[in-house]
Order: C-alpha cells, then sequence, then structure tokens
C-alpha cells in the first residue's frame, strides 16, 4: 500500500531567540522548480536579513539544503533533519533570520533553526496520501457513536452524516483496513449493519493537525 506523508497548507511562524527573528515558513511543493521558486520569493520578501536559510525533500530521494552563510551544519541540514524524522515529503522550508546583535554559538544556532522549521511544521499540519475506499455506513442512531468511534479506531475519516429515520455514516478508509472494519462492524452490529463500498479515491487527508504556536 503506496502512503506518503506531506504539509497539509503553508504556514508562516516566529521564534525570537537572544534578539534574533527567525522566521520559518513551510510550502508544499512538487518539484524542484517549485521549491527554487519559494525559495527565491523568500529571498527578495527578507531581502535585508542576513541569512535565508532553506531546504527541502521531495518524494523519489531528492533532498537539498543552505545554510546561506551559516556556520557550516548548523542551519539547512538540522532543518532538512526535522522533515526527514516526520517523514514528510514534496515540502519546501525557508527559515530568515534578523541577527539580533548576541552571537549563539554553533550549538544554540542548531537549536533555533531545528525549531523555527518544526514551528512552522506544526503550523502547517501534516497530510497522509494513501488510497482510500469510500463506504457509506447505514445504521440506527443507537450505533451512531459507537460506530464514528470505530471509523477513527481504524485509521479512517468520518466524512458527512445524513440524518433521517436511520443514520448515514460516510467515511474513508486505508485500503488495507476497509475489509476488516466491514467485518468489525458486521460483529458490533449482530449482521444487522454491513458497510457499503462507494468508490475509492487516491488523495491527500489530514493526519496531524495544524498547531498554532
Amino acid at each position: 500500500m503506496t502512503e506518503y506523508y506531506i504539509p497539509t497548507q503553508e504556514s508562516e511562524t516566529e521564534l525570537v531567540e537572544k534578539r534574533s527573528r527567525f522566521i520559518g515558513h513551510v510550502w508544499r511543493v512538487e518539484s524542484e522548480e517549485e521549491a527554487r521558486a519559494r525559495i527565491d520569493e523568500m529571498k527578495k520578501r527578507y531581502y535585508d536579513a542576513r541569512h535565508n536559510c532553506w531546504c527541502y525533500r521531495l518524494r523519489g530521494g531528492t533532498e537539498r539544503y543552505s545554510d546561506d552563510g551559516e556556520p557550516q551544519g548548523t542551519a539547512g541540514q538540522p532543518m532538512l533533519n526535522v522533515f526527514q524524522r516526520e517523514q514528510v515529503e514534496n515540502v519546501a522550508c525557508v527559515v530568515t533570520r534578523y541577527f539580533g546583535g548576541i552571537l549563539l554559538g554553533a550549538g544554540g544556532l542548531v537549536r533555533a533553526y531545528t525549531q523555527s522549521a518544526k514551528n512552522a511544521l506544526d503550523a502547517a499540519g501534516i497530510s497522509v496520501v494513501r488510497r482510500w475506499i469510500q463506504v457509506g455506513v447505514p445504521c440506527g442512531y443507537h450505533l451512531f457513536e459507537p460506530l464514528k468511534k470505530r471509523v477513527s479506531a481504524f485509521d479512517g475519516v468520518l466524512g458527512e452524516v445524513e440524518y433521517g429515520e436511520q443514520v448515514r455514516i460516510h467515511a474513508l478508509l486505508p485500503e488495507g483496513r476497509a475489509e476488516e472494519f466491514r467485518a468489525h462492524v458486521l460483529d458490533l452490529s449482530a449482521g444487522t449493519v454491513t458497510p457499503e463500498q462507494e468508490g475509492e479515491a487516491f488523495q491527500d487527508v489530514p493526519w496531524k493537525e495544524a498547531v498554532v504556536n
């Protein structure tokens, strides 16, 4: 089963460390050209900053980074490490630094650039891209809440809910768990509820919600 993780949305965050301002940006990108365009955009926007450090990571294995004048190994690589740890791909990140007059040292720079990249990723959120099975689950109201919980338990995503004499829950289930979910619902309902497959989709769905620091 093919699945991978990408930023949910673009983001901008700011961190102040000993009077230096670190402005972090994250974007979803599909190519090196798009990543480079974002980097150039930040260099023009923050033309008066001391440093515009960057990294990007693309599906397929392409990874690039730059310390942009900071001591080697203190900016671009630590930023890239954030996305490697979270297994996020198709992502570009720029951290802009306005120097505050106080030297941070190599360790301080690594921590600041790492935290800036992490804050920007947290603010963007993470989505998982995979093949989903679209299901409809008609049930009585007494099973509505238990079935909602089962969708989450099977790594599914709850969609639209139709209310009538019965409830019809629409959900996305990972293709590898859809049949297991169907069997579980049949067991839970003593055979009275059968999830119905409505289609398939290969798409991104939010996995980790965006967090504002």
